[in-house]
């Protein structure tokens, strides 16, 4: 008998705050700019590009330029897209190796 499947959709485990930072989290502790910026295009879509637009006041193409996989927002669309989320990046020391 062959193994059925489903496609995997990250945004169906991005439903609530607490999953949302959880995820950011992993990928800032990754570290991978490429994986941060696609972390937080990923909740936007769970949130809805639309309201996520309308909330940081960028289109809807920005959004989706700057939040995927090699996107490279810079600070300001960075911080716009936090404070739409409700979040805010905070330093901590690294942690020794």
């Amino acid at each position: 008998m062959a193994l059925k499947t489903t496609k995997f959709d990250v945004q169906d485990h991005l439903k609530s705050l607490g999953e949302q930072i959880a995820y950011l989290e992993a990928a800032m502790d990754d570290g991978d700019s490429s994986f941060i910026a696609t972390a937080i295009g990923d909740i936007a879509r769970a949130r809805g590009v639309t309201q996520f637009a309308r909330e940081t006041g960028l289109s809807r193409e920005a959004i989706y330029k700057a939040f995927r996989p090699g996107g490279n927002p810079t600070i300001e669309t960075l911080n716009k897209a936090m404070k739409a989320l409700g979040l805010k990046l905070k330093l901590v020391p690294a942690k020794a190796a």
